[in-house]
């Protein structure tokens, strides 16, 4: 059985991946007008929470298994924290200049801050966890992966408690609208990878040790492809229009396109180009390597997760949102198959 396992397992990584995007889309297109929308829609976000729940933590756990975390990877872990700090700090200050020009004044203002901000958060573990199909890639990949769950379900949802002040006006005895399960989940995954490391470093046990090691190499594989199904399945075709497409590119008003045409050109523009010059410029100073830099680089192209609807009970526009993770997922997706050739090529 496990070597039927070692056998399947090229086939489902590196390049072989990219197709279950299409998969995704098409299958998830089929089964929604045969049972209708709304139920396969509930389906997926229950598949979406197993991902997050049972293989992403597999994944990563299989990662580390294999790695000595030295200095290297906790200097990593320290410029990571900085940069995805960063890159909201540039959303925050983005969406206060934006809601002046557009004008917006008093709840929508807010409503239109906390939505830029919220959707500066990238799918990095649906998406980009192709990434980690990357050899020299992948264990700093993983890094940023674990990191960037943090600030989604951790740092991320404190800052907007704090702007919106749930826990104090109004009433709401609810202090924190996030479920339970997405309080805990940044502080559930990060037991994999500490674990991992723990167990390494003391018994110098990886994954090629026995033959169970094969198994974890087998669901850590199918993670991804099973992620990128996912991410295929949360484009909604309804929303790729040309009318709708006329409106991102031409239109100016306040409304929802409007809106989300500024967090495009925030989450696809501004920001990758402003990452992509800070890592050449610290990679040729020779302050950070060219493997740092990439993962940095392709990070930053990444389409805006769909976990950031979960956060809708704070005040996030919800149809922004979902419009956001839509359109940047249609037009991340070519972008991303380019880069994650590049790095295959350059990086092999």
């Amino acid at each position: 059985m496990f070597g039927l396992l070692n056998d399947i397992i090229p086939y489902i990584s590196g390049l072989w991946t990219l197709p279950w995007i299409a998969v995704g889309f098409f299958v998830t297109l089929a089964l929604s007008r045969i049972y209708g929308e709304e139920r396969i829609n509930r389906l997926m976000k229950k598949i979406g929470l197993v991902l997050l729940f049972v293989f992403i933590p597999i994944l990563v756990f299989k990662l580390f298994l294999n790695i000595d975390f030295r200095e290297e990877e906790i200097d990593f872990v320290i410029l990571s924290s900085i940069f995805i700090t960063l890159l909201y700090g540039l959303a925050y200050v983005f969406a206060l200049r934006e809601s002046k020009k557009i004008p917006l004044i008093g709840e929508k203002r807010i409503d239109f801050i906390k939505t830029v901000v919220v959707n500066q958060g990238r799918s990095a573990a649906f998406f980009g966890s192709a990434i980690l199909s990357i050899e020299k890639l992948k264990i700093f990949a993983a890094i940023y992966l674990t990191l960037l769950g943090i600030f989604l379900f951790a740092a991320v949802p404190y800052v907007l408690s704090v702007m919106h002040k749930k826990d104090i006006e109004g009433g709401n005895k609810q202090k924190n609208p996030l479920p339970l399960y997405l309080r805990i989940y940044p502080w559930y995954l990060l037991i994999f990878p500490i674990s991992a490391v723990l167990i390494h470093s003391h018994t110098g046990i990886t994954t090629a040790s026995n033959d169970y090691g094969t198994l974890l190499n087998f669901l850590g594989a199918v993670t991804i492809p099973a992620a990128l199904y996912y991410v295929g399945s949360g484009i909604k075709v309804r929303d790729i229009k040309a009318e709708e497409l006329k409106k991102l590119f031409f239109g100016k008003g306040n409304d929802e396109m409007g809106w989300v045409k500024r967090i495009l050109i925030l989450t696809m523009i501004i920001t990758p180009i402003v990452v992509t010059i800070s890592c050449v410029i610290l990679s040729i100073s020779g302050i950070i390597s060219s493997v740092w830099a990439a993962v940095l680089i392709i990070n930053s192209i990444l389409p805006i997760t769909s976990t950031n609807m979960f956060l809708i009970p704070y005040g996030i526009d919800k149809r922004v949102t979902a419009l956001s993770v839509t359109w940047s997922t249609f037009f991340s997706i070519p972008i991303f198959v380019v880069l994650l050739y590049v790095f295959t090529v350059l990086f092999s």
